[in-house]
C-alpha cells in the first residue's frame, strides 16, 4: 500500500469521526427547538437515544457489510459506505424528514454506513501492510479517528462563522446544526472522490503468507468482541456525561464542555503517538497493556464521581481518556492478526460489538445521568472491575486471547 493510499483510508476515518463529532454537541440546542415542550431530563434521555440509534445502525451494518466485502470486494463496500453516508447526512436537511423520529430513522441509517467505512479501512490496512508495519499503521488509524472527533467541535465554530455571515443576529442551533450537516457531507464527498481513485483492488503479492491462516480462533474473536464491547459502553456513557455537565451544572458553560471533548481527545491522542513512535503494540504484552488501561480508565470515573473542584474534573477525565485510548487500540490490533480470509468478520465482529456497547451505553447514560447525575461515573467503572477481574481470574482465556499471531515469512516469488 502506498503512502497517498493509506493517507486516504485514514482521511476517511477522520471525516466520519469528525461528523460525529461535530453533531453531538448541537444535539442538545437542536432537539430543544424541535421538542419546545420538553424537560432537561427528556433531551438528555433523547441525546442518549439518538446517540444509541446511530451505534444501532453499526451493530446491524457492520456484520452485514463484512459478509459483502468478502464477496463483492472491500474498496467497493467502502465506496458504496460512503455514497451511504453523504446521502444519509443530506436527507436530514429536507423539512419533512427532520422531525424528531425522521432524525432517529436518518440518524441509524448514518450508523449502518459509517459501519461500512471504518471497519472495511482496517480490513484494507491489514490486508495490504506487512506484519512489521502493521502496529504502527494501526495506531496511526486510531489516531486519525481521534483527531476527526476532535476537529467535530470546530466544524460547528466554522458553521457559526458561516451562519452569521448568511444572518444577522445569533445562529440558532438548528441552523448551525444544518451547516455542520452540509460540511460534513461536501468532505466524505471529497473523500468518496479520493478514494474511487486510489483505492487498491487487488491483493498484494504474499498477503495470505503474510498472515498465518491459523492465526485466530474462535474463542480469540469472541473475546475480543467482548472486551471492544465493554470498553466502548463505558466510553460511550463517559462521553455522554461529559455532554451533559451544562444541564447538570448551570455553571459550566458549552465552551468548557468543548474543553473537556478537547481535552479527552488530545490524551487520547498522546496515547496513540505513544504506541506509535515507541512500537509499544509490538514490545509489550498485551495483557500488561490492557490490565494498565483498565486501571487507569476505573481511577478516572471514580474521581469524576467524587471530584471537588474544576482540576480534579480534568484529571478524571484525563485518566478515563488516557486508559480507553489505550486499551481500544490494542484490541484492534490483536483483531489484525487473523487470517486474510477472517479480516472482514474480525474487524465487523469488532464494529459490531462496539456499536452495541455504544448502544447499551448511549441509551442507558442518558436515563443513568438523568437519575444519579455525577454519581453515574462511579456505575461506569463498574463493568471495566468486572473485565478486569474476569480477566485475571481466567489464565487459559487469557492465553486464547493474548497469543502472540504466527507470522510466517513471505515465500519467495517464483522467477522465470
Amino acid at each position: 500500500m502506498q503512502p497517498v493510499q493509506l493517507g486516504w483510508l485514514a482521511a476517511a476515518v477522520f471525516v466520519v469521526s469528525a461528523g460525529y463529532g461535530a453533531l453531538m454537541p448541537l444535539l442538545p440546542g437542536w432537539l430543544s427547538e424541535l421538542t419546545p415542550g420538553a424537560t432537561e431530563a427528556e433531551i438528555a434521555r433523547h441525546v442518549g437515544f439518538l446517540s444509541g440509534t446511530y451505534a444501532g445502525g453499526v451493530l446491524v451494518g457492520a456484520p452485514l457489510w463484512g459478509v459483502m466485502s468478502d464477496r463483492a470486494g472491500r474498496s467497493r463496500i467502502l465506496v458504496v459506505g460512503l455514497v451511504g453516508y453523504v446521502a444519509s447526512l443530506l436527507l436530514l436537511l429536507v423539512p419533512t424528514l427532520s422531525s424528531l423520529w425522521g432524525m432517529y430513522v436518518l440518524r441509524g441509517a448514518t450508523g449502518f454506513f459509517v459501519a461500512a467505512v471504518v471497519p472495511v479501512v482496517a480490513a484494507l490496512v491489514a490486508e495490504h501492510t506487512p506484519r512489521q508495519q502493521r502496529a504502527r499503521r494501526f495506531a496511526w488509524l486510531s489516531a486519525m479517528s481521534l483527531l476527526g472527533f476532535l476537529f467535530g467541535p470546530g466544524m460547528g465554530v466554522i458553521a457559526d462563522g458561516i451562519g452569521a455571515l448568511l444572518i444577522s443576529g445569533v445562529v440558532s442551533p438548528s441552523l448551525s446544526a444544518r451547516l455542520v450537516i452540509v460540511l460534513s457531507a461536501v468532505l466524505g464527498a471529497t473523500m468518496m472522490a479520493g478514494l474511487t481513485v486510489t483505492l487498491p483492488t487487488t491483493q498484494p503479492a504474499n498477503a495470505a503468507a503474510q498472515i498465518s491462516p491459523g492465526a485466530s480462533t474462535e474463542g480469540r474473536h469472541l473475546a475480543l468482541w467482548w472486551m471492544n464491547g465493554v470498553v466502548m459502553l463505558v466510553l460511550a456513557g463517559f462521553e455522554l456525561g461529559i455532554l451533559l455537565q451544562g444541564q447538570q451544572h448551570p455553571g459550566v458553560s458549552s465552551r468548557e464542555i468543548g474543553l473537556m471533548f478537547a481535552e479527552c481527545s488530545l490524551v487520547m491522542l498522546g496515547v496513540n503517538a505513544l504506541l506509535f513512535f515507541t512500537n509499544m503494540l509490538e514490545r509489550v504484552q498485551s495483557r500488561w497493556l490492557i490490565g494498565v488501561g483498565l486501571l487507569f480508565a476505573m481511577a478516572g470515573l471514580l474521581v469524576l464521581a467524587r471530584h471537588r473542584s474544576d482540576i480534579w474534573m480534568y484529571v478524571g477525565i484525563s485518566l478515563t481518556a488516557a486508559g480507553t485510548g489505550l486499551v481500544l487500540p490494542v484490541i484492534a490490533y490483536l483483531g489484525a492478526s487473523v487470517s486474510r480470509q477472517m479480516l472482514s468478520v474480525t474487524m465487523g465482529g469488532l464494529a459490531a460489538a462496539a456499536s452495541f456497547g455504544q448502544t447499551l451505553g448511549s441509551s442507558a447514560g442518558g436515563w443513568i445521568f438523568g437519575a444519579f447525575a455525577r454519581d453515574s461515573f462511579a456505575w461506569l467503572a463498574l463493568p471495566l472491575a468486572v473485565m478486569l477481574v474476569l480477566l485475571l481470574m481466567c489464565p487459559r482465556w487469557l492465553s486464547a486471547v493474548y497469543a502472540s499471531p504466527t507470522i510466517h515469512p513471505a515465500l519467495p516469488e517464483p522467477r522465470d
